[in-house]
């Protein structure tokens, strides 16, 4: 389990980071659109990011 665990963590590490490597103008431009978001909508935002991770994995495994 553990293994799979920091496999997981490394892929989210990688793909976090492919947009600031690829796009850091763009990357940056984003960052400072997500601080002027409301806390709510950050927040149902990331609610909905975890939705379709649950259902991905759901679907994937």
């Amino acid at each position: 389990m553990w293994q799979d665990l920091l496999t997981a963590l490394a892929l989210v590490l990688i793909m976090e980071g492919v947009m600031p490597f690829l796009c850091p103008q763009r990357w940056q431009r984003m960052v400072e659109v997500l601080a002027q978001m409301a806390p709510s909508n950050m927040r149902w935002a990331g609610f909905a990011s975890m939705l379709m991770g649950v259902t991905l994995l759901y679907v994937v495994r």
